[in-house]
């Protein structure tokens, strides 16, 4: 009994930790595809990130609880405990098959979408910085085209071959940078797309490697929980 207690009072202290935890990769899903909604047309692929912080508001709490039961043991608190983690296990599922299923889905979806936004764009060989979403996306991920900056050569017509980028592929070290293809050296060597992809991986994957963990965690605290219920036997049956 007093091992069972010690552990819930453990885990009280970890599902605390864990929340921030949940809360980090909850979040960081919403803002990466608020910030790239125009690369995903599904609004729905934020699912995942909304359910991990779902998670981590009902961590705290159950948390709380467990604190709670390893000082003086409650039926009320015992039976909410147990519900619970019966909602949080639903929780942490249902989040960790959607981010595997979505990060497969929206992959595929970045590079024709990069391409399209690649192809629809207009530059010049000008000092104009350029603030469409393309532009955005290389300046902040510090690349250029989809691939590479030969992408921006592809998408020029056959027949006029401009002799520079969109300034915003340039370096940032490189303050006169105006995109030449004289000066490749002062161009991004990376594609976007290549960085979008690994943005994506580690935040669909933080949530779902973080969902099997808390998962395990949670089912200890169960079985702790219903070690102390076992040795509490119910003395009437109207609580049910």
């Amino acid at each position: 009994r007093s091992f069972a207690q010690s552990v819930l009072r453990f885990l009280g202290f970890i599902f605390w930790g864990t929340a921030a935890v949940q809360m980090f990769g909850g979040v960081s899903v919403i803002l990466m595809f608020k910030n790239y909604s125009y690369l995903f047309q599904e609004y729905y692929f934020s699912l995942p990130g909304w359910l991990a912080l779902a998670t981590a508001l009902i961590l705290l709490p159950t948390g709380l609880l467990a604190v709670s039961i390893s000082v003086k043991c409650s039926r009320n608190q015992q039976g909410t405990f147990m519900y619970l983690l019966v909602l949080l296990l639903c929780l942490e599922m249902s989040s960790a098959v959607l981010a595997y299923s979505y990060s497969v889905k929206t992959t595929s979806q970045l590079e024709s979408a990069m391409g399209y936004l690649v192809h629809q764009h207009n530059w010049t060989c000008s000092q104009d910085p350029g603030n469409s979403p393309v532009d955005v996306i290389q300046r902040k991920l510090q690349c250029c085209g989809v691939h590479s900056y030969t992408d921006w050569l592809k998408a020029s017509s056959s027949l006029y071959h401009p002799a520079c980028v969109p300034e915003s592929c340039c370096k940032e070290k490189h303050s006169h940078c105006m995109g030449d293809l004289a000066h490749v050296d002062q161009l991004s060597d990376k594609g976007c797309l290549k960085k979008l992809e690994d943005q994506l991986c580690f935040a669909m994957l933080y949530i779902f490697w973080c969902c099997p963990v808390l998962s395990i965690l949670e089912l200890l605290a169960a079985v702790s929980n219903g070690f102390l219920l076992r040795h509490q036997p119910f003395r009437e049956l109207r609580i049910l």
